[in-house]
């Protein structure tokens, strides 16, 4: 990523290699180890090495051998929030699409939240906006709001949320989407969380989105439960066994993506910031870069009269970001042998196009007081000049 590069430019020499291939040689002599997502962070890769400090541009830490580092003294640091918005304008746009095929409406339907941190609360509001009643369940966040925690939880700025247990959320959500970290440990353990107990227990026909991590999800059970009609539509962005993703189930879905949710150019950008501040403040060096600001170059976008709050709502999305786009792109690829199908699930992340977030874009929306709260609440700048542009 260019900003990267240019980031740590500032404090040194810079080897930019692909993160899949980076190799206990890459990292003899270096310092400073920045990755993203695709780099698995191990003793076998740093065992010897020189580095002491570990920064990952994402928001999740499940690539990082923590308690190597930790035995190590060696310092890290992760990026959580940097693409929570980023991630919401995808399930948004999955959620309008599907919304779409089933010729109807997102509004006084249920979406199912599980994982209600950055990126959930993110989600929470957008669901809310699109008029949708939502039902959550996270543990952890809840005990940590039954025991009084004041501070350093998202969703404390949701106001009320009906938490309910898991098993009531998936009894009552038309739509259900997974924003959980990977976790092996105890009682709030993530991986092959929704499996075939979880999809069981869904309202039949209900939907299921998977943007958190490949390995909460068992494509097999997935499978089975689509084949068998017990859910009516899946959304998928993270997979087992990246980049080496079952074709067959992309085949199943009704849209599929490379995991890309969170890589809006914007929160990759913020991903690189927070980590060049944090090597900046281990090095004791002065903070001397700083991102180019971040036009709205979404575009100045108007909305026909004609349309109602749904179809100008997703109008709009659709011309700042339309998901079915990356899932064409995906299906694209699958030819050729195993080797290839990998090779090019990742080529379309390595060569990902600049994608900007909704706060780009500038709306003017007709003079429906509702239509422009909704637009707000989901990012967008709600303008009331006149040059604004319309769109198809």
């Amino acid at each position: 990523m260019p900003h990267a590069v240019e980031a740590f430019s500032v404090l040194g020499d810079v080897s930019a290699i692909e993160g899949r291939d980076i190799s206990r040689e890459d990292v003899t002599d270096a310092e400073i180890l920045a990755v993203r997502s695709t780099t698995k962070v191990t003793r076998e890769l740093l065992q010897g090495s020189a580095v002491r400090f570990v920064g990952t541009a994402t928001i999740g830490t499940d690539h990082l051998d923590l308690e190597y580092f930790k035995q190590e003294g060696i310092e890290w640091c992760y990026a959580p929030g940097c693409n929570a918005d980023s991630v919401a304008d995808y399930v948004t746009s999955a959620l309008l699409s599907l919304s779409e095929q089933a010729h109807g409406r997102l509004a006084g339907s249920t979406l199912g939240v599980i994982g209600v941190g950055h990126v959930g609360c993110r989600v929470v509001r957008h669901a809310r906006a699109l008029g949708m009643q939502v039902v959550a369940s996270d543990p952890p966040v809840e005990r940590m709001l039954a025991s009084g925690a004041a501070t350093g939880i998202a969703a404390l700025e949701l106001g009320p949320v009906t938490w309910l247990p898991r098993d009531d959320v998936l009894a009552h959500a038309d739509y259900l989407t997974l924003h959980v970290p990977l976790s092996d440990a105890g009682a709030d353990a993530t991986r092959q969380l929704a499996g075939g107990r979880m999809f069981s227990r869904m309202r039949p026909g209900a939907c299921f989105l998977n943007t958190s991590r490949g390995e909460v999800m068992d494509s097999q059970a997935l499978s089975q439960a689509l084949s068998t009609g017990r859910l009516g539509g899946a959304v998928i962005d993270t997979w087992q066994n990246e980049p080496g993703i079952d074709a067959t189930l992309l085949q199943q879905v009704d849209l599929g993506t490379p995991h890309i949710a969170g890589y809006s150019w914007d929160g990759r950008v913020r991903g690189t910031q927070i980590v060049y501040e944090a090597v900046c403040r281990f090095l004791d060096e002065p903070i001397a870069w700083g991102p180019r600001a971040l036009d709205a170059s979404g575009g100045q976008l108007s909305i026909p009269a004609d349309l109602d709050e749904e179809d100008a709502i997703r109008s709009v999305v659709r011309a700042v970001y339309d998901v079915r786009s990356d899932d064409a792109a995906l299906r694209r690829g699958v030819t050729g042998s195993a080797e290839e199908w990998s090779a090019y699930f990742d080529n379309l992340r390595r060569n990902y196009p600049r994608r900007r977030e909704f706060s780009s874009a500038s709306v003017k929306p007709p003079s429906d007081s509702k239509l422009s709260t909704a637009l707000k609440k989901l990012g967008f700048q709600v303008s009331s000049r006149r040059h604004a542009s319309s769109f198809p």
